[in-house]
């Protein structure tokens, strides 16, 4: 029999100031591409929200190639698991201050640390692409959901927001998942003004990808890329805090920058060594 194949494995909790919050995610550096199907099954073994996987780039354009895979799926964008790919070869290049990915279907994507600081606590600011989204009555999710909305909107990437009077409201929020993963792979984002949160956050959000293998995921980059064009109109301004009141939690910075958003959050490293294959 031979020997196992061993790939370097780190898991991370993203959006995270301290273990246990914020949300975890697989970071695979990998010398050439698995199959489709090795990946798939890495991801389903894993069984995190996400598992990020590297190769070096040979085109020119970025540092390294990165796909995202959930338990079930491959994704088109994922932020937290891209926060977390920037923070695992930032703290093994300590000279570097960014990181670029080249992806599938989200273009180039950039993390570089802010203010220069290295370490397991140091802050990250990360480009995602603005996903603006447009007003959409949405019924059959709004019952799914729960509760009492004061506005619907959808983003064709497969975004729709339910937005809520208060914060409140999306933390009592218990949704009807079977009924939400019949519409396949949607991210339904719940938000609300942050007004009287005790996160202290200008808007509060939670999200559910139950057709994505993720009833509740825990905090979500690329829900931001709809959240910050969503709330920079309505709150006036480009600059705001967000938190993700998941049962873990996260803070994320977020601003508009054009046609890109500007996520900025921590990492912790929590987990090193070898997946055997």
């Amino acid at each position: 029999m031979s020997a196992a194949r061993r790939l370097p494995i780190s898991q991370v909790d993203a959006f995270a100031d301290r273990p246990f919050t914020g949300n975890p995610a697989a970071v695979m550096p990998l010398e050439e591409w698995l199959g489709d199907g090795v990946l798939q099954a890495i991801a389903a073994e894993n069984n995190l929200a996400e598992t990020a996987f590297l190769i070096p780039d040979e085109s020119g354009e970025a540092d390294y190639e990165l796909r995202w895979f959930t338990p079930t799926v491959e994704v088109a964008l994922c932020g937290h698991a891209t926060l977390a790919s920037g923070h695992v070869l930032l703290s093994a290049a300590p000279w570097r201050q960014e990181m670029r990915f080249r992806t599938r279907k989200a273009g180039i994507l950039q993390v570089s640390r802010i203010n220069g600081e290295e370490g397991d606590d140091a802050g990250y600011r990360m480009a995602l692409p603005s996903y603006p989204p447009a007003p959409k009555a949405m019924p059959d999710i709004v019952r799914a959901l729960g509760g009492d909305p004061v506005e619907t909107q959808w983003h064709p990437g497969g975004y729709a927001i339910i937005a809520y009077r208060d914060a409140a409201s999306v933390r009592a929020l218990a949704p009807d998942f079977r009924a939400l993963k019949e519409g396949g792979d949607v991210l339904y984002i719940a938000t609300a003004p942050g007004d009287g949160d005790p996160s202290g956050a200008d808007v509060v959000s939670r999200a559910f990808a139950p057709g994505a293998g993720i009833d509740e995921d825990p905090v979500t980059g690329s829900a931001h890329s709809v959240l910050t064009p969503y709330w920079a109109a309505r709150l006036g301004r480009d600059a705001f805090a967000a938190y993700q009141a998941s049962a873990r939690g996260g803070h994320v910075g977020c601003r508009l920058d054009g046609d890109m958003v500007e996520l900025t959050g921590n990492c912790v490293t929590t987990l090193v060594g070898d997946f055997l294959l």
